[in-house]
């Protein structure tokens, strides 16, 4: 449904909401700049007293602080713009001389402190601009947009300021390459790390079901049929119990192996695929769960088969978990395609009594080592009360 044409005043109150808030947001960043001069006092200081030995310990503090400060940044960048500021940075651990060695040659310290001598100009000059555009924007556009009903035309350049403002901060806060590079192969190497512990966990799984369950059943199998064979030429009738028996123990073996390869691959994702194989997971859950699949994954072309496995059993875990620990009795899925994202979107919910902690089972913890093998993240919602909200995202090339 279009949406209906704004009122006048409605425009008016949205033009002067949005300069409010953007002239709140240079003033913030006057106020850092105006810190950021104590910051240079105190880096002077820092580095004076750092020549004598007894003064050193001061520069790991003062370098904490412009962490503090430059970290406030990011995330007053972020809630503007939208786009998250990462940063990266070694500990400060360890003994005074480690802790000096990593304050001096941090490369995003070096970063931090370029971005607080250059706040010292653009945050203080950005709201001196803001300023002047208020004093001439009240009279312009009074006339212009007020009394004449004309877009306005000096008061939207203050949001501008603004955007100014949080780009060239993200520009100077963002770690060097050599930073992010660094985290990602950590990232790379903890995902590594729980894939292993992953796959391992999942072979032991494997062994266990097959010893305790089809193994056993071929064990007494194998007895009940030599059973048989003596039996059959002087007792027929205990011969074909025996048989009888066997073949129910053949039966129990086979259902015993496809719970296990169901387990690895579940053959229905091959036959039906993934909006088919939620369905039927939906089915036998026990919950009254309502199932909804973008068209494009039913109509279109399959997601590789590890990423549909991983959402297969992102869902299967997540509805038992619903079973068995929220109390209710109606959850939803929801599967989507984010072509422009490259990636696979799965969203279980229930309205249980929340609570869901990771630290009490293996659950969670198996769905986040299944996910972070393909690169994936999960966010988990489930405050006391409810609802509980599992989010997957599965990098996905159809």
């Amino acid at each position: 449904m279009p949406r209906p044409p704004l009122t006048y005043a409605v425009r008016v109150r949205e033009l002067l909401e949005s300069t409010w808030r953007a002239t709140i947001q240079l003033l913030i960043g006057s106020a850092i700049g105006l810190f950021c001069y104590l910051l240079v006092g105190l880096a002077l200081a820092a580095g004076a007293v750092s020549l004598l030995v007894i003064g050193a310990a001061a520069l790991p503090e003062f370098v904490l602080l412009v962490r503090a400060t430059a970290g406030f940044e990011r995330r007053r960048s972020a809630a503007w713009s939208g786009i998250p500021v990462p940063e990266h940075y070694p500990p400060l651990t360890g003994g005074l001389f480690q802790r000096v060695r990593v304050a001096v040659t941090d490369p995003s310290t070096h970063r931090d402190l370029r971005w607080v001598g250059a706040q010292l100009v653009y945050g203080l000059g950005l709201m001196y601009l803001a300023l002047i555009l208020w004093s001439v924007g009240v009279l312009v556009d009074g006339v212009w947009h007020g009394l004449l009903r004309r877009p306005a035309v000096v008061l939207p350049l203050i949001g501008r300021l603004a955007d100014l403002q949080a780009s060239w901060s993200r520009a100077l806060l963002l770690p060097s390459p050599a930073a992010r590079l660094a985290e990602r192969v950590e990232e790379l190497t903890a995902t590594r790390a729980g894939a292993i512990t992953a796959h391992g966990a999942e072979l032991r799984r494997i062994e266990r079901d097959l010893h305790d369950g089809a193994q056993a059943h071929l064990v007494a199998l194998s007895m009940r049929l030599g059973l048989a064979r003596r039996a059959y030429e002087r007792d027929p009738e205990t011969a074909r119990r025996l048989l009888d028996e066997a073949q129910d123990q053949a039966e129990e073996a086979l259902g015993e192996l496809r719970h296990v390869v169901r387990g690895i691959h579940p053959p229905v994702l091959t036959d039906r695929g993934l909006a088919g194989a939620v369905r039927a997971l939906a089915a036998g859950s026990g919950l009254e769960v309502a199932v909804t699949v973008a068209p494009e994954i039913e109509t279109g072309p399959r997601a590789p088969a590890a990423v549909e496995t991983a959402a297969y059993f992102v869902v299967a875990e997540s509805l038992t978990n619903a079973a068995r620990h929220s109390g209710a009795g109606h959850a939803t899925v929801d599967i989507v395609r984010d072509a422009r994202a490259g990636a696979l979107r799965v969203r279980v919910a229930d309205r249980g009594r929340g609570g869901a902690d990771e630290t009490r089972g293996s659950g969670l913890t198996g769905i986040r080592r299944r996910v972070a093998a393909l690169d994936g993240t999960v966010a988990v919602s489930s405050p006391p009360g409810g609802p509980t909200v599992i989010e997957v995202e599965l990098p996905c090339v159809w």
